[in-house]
């Protein structure tokens, strides 16, 4: 998901989307450590997209303040 999708999610969408995705990479890690993925990088690239989600919701509550 790039940055301009993120953006156009609503706030109460991109909470739902961000409590998803936290879900999935916690899962993803479960099942990395138990056995390897063909991809690790999938990891990190979760990991950052997660961020870019919760960066937009604070700055959107910034904005309304």
């Amino acid at each position: 998901m790039k940055l301009a999708e993120i953006k156009e999610l609503t706030t109460p969408e991109l909470q739902e989307r961000i409590v998803a995705e936290e879900a999935a990479y916690n899962q993803k890690c479960i099942n990395h450590a138990v056995t390897p993925l063909d991809n690790p990088s999938e990891i990190k690239h979760m990991r950052r997209m997660i961020a870019q989600m919760k960066t937009v919701l604070r700055q959107r509550e910034l904005n309304n303040n």
